[in-house]
């Protein structure tokens, strides 16, 4: 009996144990079930805005193209130069006892810089004087003597000699005359010359000598100097080669100047700041510098506030002439190979095709296109990577000067989707614009 109690215990422990496993196992099936399902509805949600992105032809950037007077704008290394410049220097001989102006800044033409010790020339005004009070006597004398003898000699009362010697001494004093107000002129001069007056108006530098100082001994002592700054001169050298293949635009008509007013100058700082008002070329040097192969050539800028110094390192743009009925397109939209220069050209359908072009030169960051574009067509700028991975058409969006994908926000990821990859910029790849020439 023992043994059948035990023998029956051990079979329902078996079938329990059976049981437990088939019910693990089922769960496990349904569990394996529920997440296949899951998986094939994330998988079908990620091929859904897929399929809806394919569908739609991926942006990129253009620029209509339009004609325009394009200027022909040289970028040229410049230093400034006062317009005026003086050097104060004493013309007089004598002790410095003062001087009457303010160290850097703006005087008049006519005020007093310093003063000069002028006791002897003061006493040579005063002497001058009476040599030429005591020549005016004399004259007086000589002139009573003349009108005295004229009616005796008349009457035959004196020699005509006495006479002629009397009118010698009346010529004679007369010179005297003039030679002491000479004197006395001369005098007032050097007199003035003790004191010191600006030549001209503008902002006056440090003092050379102070006060004193013995000035005007042999050479004129230079005392200080004064630089007129409004306007300044701006001096710029600009390449002989160029300024040969300007004039012979000029000349086919490919350019236009007007030649009554001077060429449009502006004004950058080294930092890269321009100045609020813009100046005018004054001349263009006539000899080319054998050294170089530079001619200089000379602007004139307003300088009203003193902002500008003489001496800075300026860059100086400078408009000679114009294009007429130009193209300008961005740099980046132009891929370069053996051939030549291409554009991506978006037609009105969407479809992408390359179109060579003929380029004159830079301006700033655009190219100047003489050929090969007609106004209203669009040209790719930004996209180009996305051309190049096969899409056979795009949509054409205006450029705003950054790359579509640096313009776009970064859009949150969906719930077990990743977050697409931003399309690059097309200025990279320069070789996907040949792969459809």
């Amino acid at each position: 009996m023992h043994r059948m109690y035990e023998t029956h215990q051990a079979a329902d422990a078996q079938s329990s144990t059976a049981f437990r496993r088939t019910r693990s196992a089922a769960l496990a099936l349904a569990l394996i079930a529920t997440l296949g399902l899951s998986a094939c509805g994330d998988k079908k949600a990620e091929q859904a805005p897929q399929s809806a992105a394919q569908a739609k032809p991926p942006e990129v950037g253009v620029v209509t193209v339009e004609l325009k007077n394009v200027p022909v704008i040289s970028d040229l290394p410049g230093r400034l130069e006062a317009s005026r410049i003086a050097q104060v220097r004493a013309r007089a001989a004598g002790i410095v006892q003062k001087r009457t102006f303010t160290e850097g800044t703006d005087v008049k033409a006519g005020q007093v810089l310093f003063q000069i010790d002028n006791t002897p020339y003061r006493a040579n005004l005063q002497s001058a004087q009476a040599t030429l009070a005591q020549a005016d006597a004399n004259l007086a004398q000589a002139a009573s003597t003349v009108r005295r003898y004229k009616p005796l000699v008349e009457a035959n009362a004196i020699s005509k000699q006495e006479y002629d010697v009397a009118v010698a001494n009346e010529k004679a004093a007369q010179a005297q005359v003039a030679a002491g107000k000479a004197a006395v002129t001369n005098a007032n001069v050097n007199l003035g010359y003790a004191t010191v007056t600006a030549p001209i108006s503008g902002r006056i530098g440090r003092a050379l000598v102070t006060e004193g100082a013995l000035v005007g001994q042999g050479d004129a002592t230079q005392l200080a100097v004064i630089q007129q700054i409004n306007p300044m001169y701006v001096n710029i050298t600009q390449s002989s080669s160029e300024i040969l293949r300007m004039r012979e635009a000029l000349a086919a008509g490919k350019l236009t100047s007007d030649g009554k007013s001077g060429a449009k100058v502006s004004v950058y700082t080294d930092d890269g700041r321009k100045m609020t008002q813009d100046g005018r070329l004054l001349f263009t040097d006539l000899t080319v510098d054998e050294t170089t192969g530079q001619v200089q050539v000379r602007a004139e800028i307003p300088n009203p506030n003193g902002l500008l110094l003489p001496g800075m390192y300026v860059r100086v743009r400078l408009e000679q002439a114009q294009i007429d009925n130009a193209i300008e397109i961005p740099q980046q939209s132009v891929t370069r190979n053996e051939k030549g220069n291409f554009v991506m050209v978006v037609a009105d359908d969407g479809s992408v095709s390359p179109r060579p072009v003929q380029i004159s030169q830079s301006q700033g960051t655009n190219w100047i296109v003489t050929s090969g574009l007609k106004p209203g067509e669009k040209v790719m700028v930004d996209g180009l990577v996305k051309v190049g991975m096969g899409a056979k058409k795009v949509t054409p969006v205006p450029w705003t000067g950054t790359s579509q994908a640096q313009a776009q926000p970064a859009q949150p990821a969906a719930s077990g989707t990743a977050a697409p990859t931003p399309a690059p910029a097309a200025s990279e790849p320069a070789a996907a614009a040949s792969s459809g020439k």
